[in-house]
């Protein structure tokens, strides 16, 4: 292990950055590094403007993907090598703001019986009736499912944060009978290593081919993916008569901001506001004058 490379680990470690981050902002930072075949520290605002461009234009790499790599090389610059560069040498890549397609409760209830297996099931119904991410998911242990309180303790959430969710009593059947089955005695859906089952995360591959393989079977023509079903929890939620502030504490928001994306998901929400037009007196289309011609001046 290089001088930087323990350096930048030692960095991140003392902001207690998730695992999975750490491991991002590493490999970035190598890939950075390879591309101009030097020492990162050798490398300055100059090089991350050629690399940023080569990843939007040769590499076709999305902006929000981009946004990442510009996180990892700007900690690398500010925090490791403590060189205070300006915001404007290491800019963002201004990312488009697409609103994801919602599943309706119709194309849920056929998503969780397509489910491939008991587990792939158990898995789908926790996603979309708590709105946990997939890393979440992987991370819960049987101890977190509180069947006296009916609550589900989701620790060490995005931001280190923990946070309690309402435990559904259906789900809990399917985690019952998901429980006879497997046995699980610490992580709730373990691993496995050389096709063996051991006690350690599932990789989030496995839950995203769990939505993806419900979704086919199921017919979905909308891409399913675990976050999606996050996003369908919210939503319905709101459609239902929840309010923001107790949504944004189930989904574990740091602010309120974040939440409010759903009011444009939620159709109540929308069809419930009245159109200025409606309260005008139009005249109707058969008193408007009709022409084909281009008017004359």
């Amino acid at each position: 292990m290089t001088h930087l490379r323990q350096a930048m680990l030692e960095e991140l470690h003392r902001r207690n950055y998730a695992a999975s981050t750490i491991s991002y902002y590493i490999h970035n930072v190598e890939q950075f590094a390879r591309f101009f075949k030097r020492s990162p520290d050798r490398l300055t605002p100059t090089h991350l403007r050629t690399y940023q461009a080569h990843l939007l234009r040769e590499r076709k790499l999305a902006p929000r993907t981009v946004r990442l790599h510009v996180c990892a090389i700007r900690f690398f610059f500010n925090k490791t090598l403590r060189r205070r560069y300006l915001l404007e040498d290491t800019p963002y890549p201004k990312a488009p703001r697409r609103l994801p397609q919602i599943l309706s409760r119709e194309e849920v209830t056929r998503l969780l019986a397509a489910a491939h297996s008991l587990s792939h099931r158990a898995m789908l119904m926790l996603l979309y009736s708590t709105g946990m991410r997939n890393a979440e998911l992987r991370h819960l242990q049987v101890r977190d499912i509180d069947s006296r309180r009916m609550l589900i303790h989701i620790r060490h959430g995005k931001g280190s944060r923990d946070r309690y969710v309402p435990l559904s009593a259906t789900l809990l059947d399917t985690l019952r009978a998901y429980y006879r089955w497997m046995r699980p005695t610490g992580y709730l859906f373990p691993g496995t290593v050389a096709n063996w089952r051991t006690d350690k995360p599932l990789t989030p591959k496995v839950v995203w081919d769990a939505c993806v393989v419900a979704a086919r079977r199921a017919g979905l023509a909308h891409r399913v993916y675990p976050h999606l079903l996050r996003h369908c929890f919210a939503t319905h939620l709101l459609e239902s008569g929840a309010d923001l502030r107790t949504i944004q504490l189930l989904l574990g928001h740091a602010t309120l901001n974040h939440t409010v994306v759903y009011l444009h998901l939620s159709q109540r929400h929308l069809r419930g506001v009245a159109n200025p037009l409606d309260t005008m007196a139009v005249a109707t289309p058969d008193t408007v004058y009709k022409s084909r011609r281009l008017h004359q001046r």
